[in-house]
């Protein structure tokens, strides 16, 4: 809890400007991070669904055939 302590009275010296300016970095972050969890969770539900339903997984026996583009 002292490093809160700390930054929020750091944050209290700073001109109005560079508080505008860590807000805007922090609420970045905030977005980046929620973005990637649920990126994570979404992954996760998608690779449930490929290891259990066989329809998902009919092209996988495909995967070791050699492939040619048409031109």
């Amino acid at each position: 809890m002292t490093k809160t302590a700390d930054i929020l009275k750091r944050i209290e010296q700073l001109s109005l400007s560079q508080k505008i300016l860590v807000i805007e970095e922090t609420l970045k972050a905030i977005r980046k991070e929620e973005a990637q969890n649920q990126m994570a969770i979404a992954a996760e539900e998608l690779y449930n669904d490929y290891s259990t339903d066989t329809e998902l997984k009919a092209f996988t026996s495909l995967d070791l055939e050699s492939f040619y583009e048409a031109k």
